[in-house]
């Protein structure tokens, strides 16, 4: 007779704690080894968490919207083959058994503790703990301003507020005293405000968890960095002829469909090694080099959040594992499949702006990276073709490359020699290079 204990997983570089989203499997159900028990959450992407072994769930330590720590016990599970232990049958007088009933009763009754599950912040076991045994309410835990990741609620906060609070005097009422009604055994049923509708036939749409995060991350990226963009129209008719007349054979023989995501991708780590300035990112007063070329590729979802997945060293992909990585991490993004780890160490991100017709964008940073790419639409357009024997007018595939960075430590000719490097490489496209 064993038991196993479950424990939250290392899911990536950074990750420290996720959020219990939605628990897969109820006390007492069966599991079978490499089965999902529970659903998770972290500040990027959300995931399963599958179990080691075969059993029995037996107990669950954590609840929804719990935050867990990495290496963390999260569930205990009875390997397949033994029971719980139970103590054997012992007479106990009825007047005992019923003296304790009667006291438990008692302690319920009196003893309350405050439900947070309604509550839409997220607040550590710790903190619910603490709360409980000071007796701090939903609406006074949602009133703190917490100092941690994301104004979360850290230990300390809720002690300096339990603190103050009891160091204030009480305020007298303004009112002549009137019968109070007891109300101690009445759950509180405190709620956040809603807005409301005007003209009550507009329709108020509470943002997800992901939204939240995201509309987070923007807000901050735009006051940390001192944005500015840099523009360049790319001439790639040889990379549009190239890809029409090999796409076929490509996907027959590679089992995979040739995009212009893949090429673009190819030319940006070959700039970012030309220009390792570009390939930073900042903490505080300092600058880090980074080693590695991570590339970023943001990525709708389905439900039209933003998620960006990377492809780890991304230089040293030829044109078909480039292909084979955008392809991978687009449909598991789209299928909801991605890793923690999938979102983790990005040095450099490019967005497809052009993929919903977008001429060209101004992305915002993707923190603490100093610079992002946004590929515009390919379109037909006249252009001036030059021939020794004069300029003429003639039909072209052109795009635009948006190029957003950092102005704190990159300048405009770090920024703009950057996406210049990026369209020389895009021009000079070989149409008869092998895939």
């Amino acid at each position: 007779m064993a038991k196993f204990e479950l424990k939250l997983p290392k899911m990536g570089e950074s990750v420290a704690e996720a959020t219990i989203t939605n628990w897969l499997k109820n006390v007492g159900e069966s599991i079978a080894a490499d089965e999902a028990v529970l659903e998770i959450a972290t500040d990027k992407v959300d995931s399963e968490v599958p179990s080691e072994v075969s059993g029995t769930l037996v107990e669950i330590l954590f609840q929804v919207n719990d935050v867990v720590q990495v290496g963390q016990t999260i569930a205990i599970i009875e390997t397949e083959g033994g029971s719980i232990d139970t103590p054997k049958s012992v007479e106990v007088p009825s007047s005992i058994v019923a003296e304790v009933v009667k006291t438990v009763d008692v302690a319920k009754e009196n003893v309350a503790p405050a439900d947070f599950s309604g509550s839409d912040k997220f607040f550590s076991p710790l903190v619910k703990n603490i709360a409980k045994e000071e007796g701090v309410s939903v609406a006074e835990l949602e009133s703190i301003s917490g100092s941690g990741k994301e104004g979360r609620v850290t230990k300390e906060d809720i002690l300096d507020f339990v603190k103050n609070r009891t160091s204030q005097p009480v305020v007298a009422q303004t009112v002549a005293p009137v019968a109070k009604p007891v109300v101690q055994n009445v759950p509180s049923t405190s709620t956040s405000a809603v807005p409301v509708s005007v003209n009550g036939g507009d329709e108020i749409i509470e943002m997800d968890r992901m939204r939240k995060l995201i509309s987070g991350y923007m807000v901050a990226s735009v006051q940390t960095s001192a944005h500015v963009q840099s523009f360049i129209e790319v001439d790639v008719t040889n990379i549009v002829k190239w890809r029409n007349k090999v796409k076929d054979a490509f996907e027959k023989r590679e089992g995979e469909k040739l995009t212009f995501t893949p090429i673009m991708m190819e030319a940006v780590a070959k700039a970012l090694k030309d220009f390792p300035g570009m390939n930073i990112s900042v903490d505080g007063d300092y600058i880090i080099k980074k080693k590695n070329i991570n590339l970023g590729m943001a990525a709708a979802l389905p439900n039209g959040n933003l998620i960006v997945p990377v492809i780890k060293n991304a230089d040293q992909l030829n044109l078909v594992g480039m292909a084979k990585a955008v392809n991978d991490l687009g449909n598991r993004a789209k299928a909801g499949k991605l890793k923690p780890d999938d979102t983790q160490g990005g040095t450099y991100t490019v967005t497809n702006v052009g993929t919903f017709g977008s001429v060209f964008g101004t992305p915002i940073i993707n923190q603490p990276q100093v610079g992002i790419l946004a590929l515009g639409a390919i379109r037909k357009v006249p252009a001036v073709i030059e021939t020794p024997e004069g300029d003429f007018i003639g039909i072209r595939q052109k795009m635009f490359l948006s190029h957003s960075y950092d102005h704190r430590v990159v300048d405009g000719a770090l920024g703009g020699s950057f996406v210049k490097r990026v369209a020389e490489y895009l021009e000079a496209f070989d149409v008869n290079r092998e895939y």
